[in-house]
């Protein structure tokens, strides 16, 4: 029997079918790979930022040994600054490097930038910026160290703090707070004695205000006598490149006048007008606030100018564009009270923090009479043993002719701090005041918590200011 040789017709079938099943195993081998690569790189990020943490934490315990020193004890060499990362056993299973920008005189911060890594994943890095340094003043949307009383025409839109007793009538939208357990309230919170002659004792917070779940008192008083406000380094700072010093005048002070394109014009103050106004402290007042003549004495840009230091009186209007402090402060300190004076909007280009005006008074500031109807002024106001005020215009034998006595809003967005109890404000008894503004908003800038105007004071020991994660290159 003679066997012949068939054609085969199934093995074309089974390469098929065999290379289908190997394409199917290798992708899915490839798929899974890849599945644990990115768990390994999500695990490396993981740890990368952890050793980004470590950097941020090294130096802070670098700095807390060595206040002064910005280049991570290499004598002045630039940076970055490398680092191993070790585990427990004490083999380097990553790295960080260190990015320290040193505070400058205007701004007292040190900017730590952290950038982690493994040496598994090189590629695959974390990166932390924070601020580091003492905190301004201006972490509160109000600040006093005295008594004080919010109307019910009050809004306030931010932090607020004193150390004296705080009678909360008006609305808030965040934390007040009191260092004191009780207090004596007196004439200044509205408050009438029995008829014994005895003011109420009332909580450190109390009144008719909305939210108090946000109101507390008993809490750690902030020293006034630490702030440090130092004049001398502002005078200095202000002779140097980036000031402008003003000093002293046999004349009235000085007008600065803010312009939307970042320059300010100064004029000398030559003549003024005196107005008469009532404040609780010293009664009636003969106030030389009305500028009548002034000679013009240069125009200066902000990006060249972070600072204006006048010893004398100051007045401020106008649109800020740029980053600028204005100081008031007569030498020798104590021997004359100079006031800054706001008789007109002083607003920002934006309120994006590109701009941010401080106003430092040595003694007070004060807001004219013949300001606008609608009232406007931001920045960061600071009366270092004063107070802001807007006095009374209509009282009762303390009148000038054309008195201008209530207006109908002000509008405030930054920060006010005030040394002495501050007030703009009188009450009439019935729904509108006898002097001042139908209706007031404060707003507090949230960018002045961590990047305050040019040269502002601040308190306290160092501390973590911001802490943030930014995109790797």
């Amino acid at each position: 029997m003679i066997l012949e040789k068939q054609r085969g017709t199934i093995t074309p079938a089974l390469l098929i079918i065999a290379s289908a099943f190997i394409i199917i195993i290798y992708g899915l081998l490839f798929i899974l790979s890849l599945q644990f690569d990115y768990s390994h790189r999500q695990v490396a990020s993981d740890r990368a930022l952890q050793i980004a943490e470590a950097g941020i934490n090294y130096y802070r315990w670098h700095l807390d040994s060595d206040p002064l020193d910005f280049t991570d004890g290499t004598g002045g060499a630039p940076g970055p600054y490398e680092h191993d990362y070790v585990d427990p056993q004490g083999s380097s299973i990553g790295k960080y490097s260190l990015v320290i920008d040193p505070p400058t005189e205007s701004n007292p911060v040190v900017t730590i930038t952290s950038t982690g890594w493994t040496n598994q994943y090189p590629k695959v890095k974390r990166k932390l910026q924070i601020k580091y340094g003492q905190i301004s003043l201006t972490r509160f949307a109000f600040l006093h160290n005295s008594n004080v009383w919010f109307g019910d025409d009050v809004t306030i839109n931010g932090p607020v703090f004193s150390n004296g007793g705080i009678r909360q009538d008006g609305h808030n939208t965040s934390t007040i707070e009191s260092s004191k357990v009780t207090y004596t309230c007196g004439e200044e919170s509205g408050c009438k004695p029995d008829k014994d002659g005895v003011y109420p004792t009332k909580d450190g917070v109390w009144g008719n205000g909305e939210l108090d779940e946000l109101w507390s008192w008993g809490v750690t008083p902030i020293d006034f006598d630490s702030i440090k406000v130092d004049f001398n380094e502002m005078r200095t700072a202000s002779q140097g490149s980036s000031g402008i010093y003003l000093g002293p005048s046999a004349n009235q002070g000085y007008h600065l006048t803010f312009a939307d394109d970042g320059t300010v014009s100064v004029y000398e103050v030559t003549g003024v007008n005196t107005i008469k106004g009532y404040s609780l402290e010293y009664g009636c007042e003969n106030l030389a606030q009305e500028i009548t003549n002034e000679v013009a004495a240069g125009t200066y840009s902000l990006a060249d100018k972070n600072i204006i230091f006048a010893e004398n009186n100051v007045w401020v209007e106008g649109v800020v564009k740029g980053e600028v402090s204005v100081i008031a402060a007569v030498y020798p300190l104590g021997s004359s009270n100079p006031t800054i004076w706001i008789a007109q909007n002083i607003t920002y280009l934006d309120k994006d923090g590109s701009n941010k005006l401080g106003l430092i008074s040595e003694k007070d500031i004060v807001f004219g009479r013949d300001v606008p109807d609608y009232f406007k002024i931001n920045g960061a106001l600071l009366a270092q043993n004063g107070r802001t005020i807007r006095h009374h215009y209509g009282y009762q034998g303390c009148r000038s002719v054309g008195h201008d006595k209530i207006k109908n809003e002000f509008e405030f967005y930054g920060s006010l701090i005030s040394n002495q109890r501050s007030y703009w404000n009188f009450s009439s008894g019935g729904g509108n005041p006898a002097s001042g503004f139908t209706k007031s908003i404060l707003n507090y800038d949230p960018t002045l918590y961590s990047d305050p105007p040019p040269y502002f004071p601040s308190t306290g020991g160092y501390q973590f200011i911001s802490w943030n994660e930014i995109k790797s290159n």
